[in-house]
């Protein structure tokens, strides 16, 4: 467990699912001087979705760092943040249903976050994902993640392993791909998202974005013909 440490600790989290739902992963990494990005894990979440690897992520992070800690947490993810801090009152006063009436989603992962926030001094930065110039640590944490959930194995500084690998560039790379034509999707329905999420290219939408159906979930409308 990190501690020992009077000073704030910055630190990002991430989870990443290859299809939402599909294979899954999570990571967080603590920065070292300057925000560096030094201390970090990762691990597999098998299938399951993106929401669900975004709340672990976050879930690991706080165990994995002292309670007396100071904490500075970086996330991409809204639906995270929000869901552990935003909603979590309401949800928690009306026995844990929405305010539709509705099962709150992913109830065990927020009470146990919400049990690791308890009387510890927490502050969330949302960080927008694959940002030209973007903050290190979570461009960090989102390769780890991202990694972990394509190869489905542990990972981290205390595992000897070597930083992620960078992550493609869809946007830059595609042009240039002449050779096989992407095959068409059936389906050129778009729709509002209700959520935020990871398209299948790897990068994140919003909610409110227009989003559509490709082969491996939802995503980004010029993603949908993209790939198998």
């Amino acid at each position: 467990m990190i501690g020992g440490m009077a000073e704030r600790v910055v630190a990002a989290c991430d989870g990443a699912s290859k299809g939402n739902p599909g294979p899954a992963g999570w990571a967080w990494v603590v920065a070292d001087h300057d925000e560096v990005p030094g201390r970090w894990e990762a691990g597999p979440l098998g299938t399951t979705t993106n929401n669900v690897a975004e709340l672990t992520a976050l879930e690991r992070l706080l165990t994995a760092v002292a309670r007396d800690v100071p904490l500075e947490i970086r996330m991409d993810s809204q639906y995270a943040m929000k869901a552990v801090t935003t909603w979590l009152p309401n949800w928690k006063r009306n026995g844990w249903k929405t305010a539709a009436g509705k099962p709150v989603a992913n109830q065990e992962l927020v009470a146990h976050i919400d049990e690791l926030l308890d009387g510890r001094e927490v502050e969330f930065r949302y960080v927008p994902a694959h940002q030209v110039g973007g903050d290190p640590l979570n461009d960090f944490a989102d390769r780890a993640a991202s990694q972990a959930a394509t190869l489905q194995e542990q990972a981290g500084s205390n595992h000897g392993s070597p930083e992620p690998p960078p992550s493609p560039d869809p946007v830059a790379s595609a042009p240039g791909r002449r050779g096989t034509p992407a095959r068409k999707r059936t389906s050129s329905r778009t729709i509002k998202a209700k959520f935020p999420g990871r398209c299948v290219c790897g990068r994140s939408y919003a909610a409110g974005d227009p989003i559509a159906r490709n082969a491996q979930g939802w995503g980004h409308p010029e993603c949908r013909t993209t790939g198998d």
